[in-house]
């Protein structure tokens, strides 16, 4: 098979058109996975962890740290075939992923990935063959502009540190992935997932490559892992931006 088709199953027109793109170009973004069952990291016993980031139902996540983790993220719903849009103010921090995706046979960027700007825009119609991942890069305080609404249409919240006016989006996240943290942005997540001081004193002393996947019963450590692609995309894991 020489190329694999990816194209828009319907919604706005002309915002995920049809378009071609070599395998090599979605091998070189990421590691592949099952639909939704997206690779993060391991377990601190050394066992890879997936978790259903792409599924059969709206979903909410909250990220609180750095632009590599979210990067990553977006890096691996991309090579499952997943529809990338990213709303950011600073547009230059997602241009890596523009480049990663690759372009055209007339040399035209591939839509595989979207960067714009902070406003509300129609977005495509997501499908099991085309679910949507949006990320919402607005800052410690973001407003509800493109909430999950349909199956297969996940929305990420890139927050750089918790604040009290992100309390809705964050209470009513499926899945929150925490980064270090300073003691007190510790104890404000402990207020708000009611979590234990053994909790807040991990939150406060993680890893730079660490991070707490947080769900309803979950309270999951895992070790970012970048492939030798990825790195050269990304650059080592790291925690700032």
């Amino acid at each position: 098979m020489s190329r694999t088709r990816l194209e828009n199953q319907g919604g706005a027109g002309g915002v995920a058109p049809e378009f071609l793109v070599s395998p090599e170009a979605l091998d070189a973004v990421s590691p592949s996975g099952d639909r939704g069952g997206m690779m993060l990291g391991a377990t601190p016993q050394g066992e890879p962890l997936s978790m259903s980031i792409l599924r059969a139902e709206p979903t909410r996540i909250v990220m609180v740290g750095g632009l590599y983790l979210a990067r990553q993220l977006a890096l691996r719903a991309m090579a499952t075939g997943a529809w990338v849009i990213v709303a950011t103010g600073r547009p230059q921090a997602w241009q890596v992923l523009a480049r990663a995706a690759g372009q055209r046979p007339d040399g035209g960027a591939v839509p595989l990935v979207q960067i714009r700007r902070l406003v509300p825009v129609e977005l495509p119609r997501a499908t099991e063959d085309g679910p949507l991942l949006v990320i919402h890069d607005g800052g410690a305080a973001p407003q509800e502009m493109f909430p999950p609404r349909s199956a297969w249409q996940t929305t990420v919240y890139v927050l750089p540190y918790l604040h009290p006016n992100a309390m809705a989006v964050a209470n009513t996240a499926d899945l929150v992935l925490l980064q270090r943290m300073p003691m007190g942005q510790a104890q404000m997540a402990a207020r708000t997932w009611r979590l234990g001081p053994q909790h807040v004193q991990q939150l406060a002393t993680m890893k730079n490559d660490a991070v707490v996947a947080l769900g309803a019963n979950l309270w999951q450590p895992l070790r970012l892992i970048s492939n030798a692609r990825e790195q050269q995309i990304l650059g080592p894991v790291r925690l700032g931006d």
